[in-house]
């Protein structure tokens, strides 16, 4: 999943949080943290469709999906 998002907006947002040299390797990591997040977000933002009776998935379902998967994991790789 991952894979769908190229580098360079990944190393852009991270240059917006600080501008300091990225490694190729901490880029990487951030596009496969949101690539899972976001597969997540998507999976559940579709059942909550889906529950609604709809064959749309809305801005709530997104919304409600992100504040349901959301937990911070506390030093996963440190």
């Amino acid at each position: 999943m991952a894979e769908e998002f190229t580098i360079a907006p990944i190393r852009r947002l991270l240059k917006k949080a600080g501008n300091l040299r990225i490694k190729e390797s901490a880029a990487n990591k951030l596009r496969d943290y949101l690539g899972e997040y976001g597969q997540l977000v998507a999976e559940r933002a579709i059942e909550l469709a889906m529950k609604d009776g709809r064959k749309t998935v809305l801005e709530r379902d997104i919304k409600g999906a992100a504040l349901e998967i959301w937990i911070p994991e506390e030093n996963e790789d440190e």
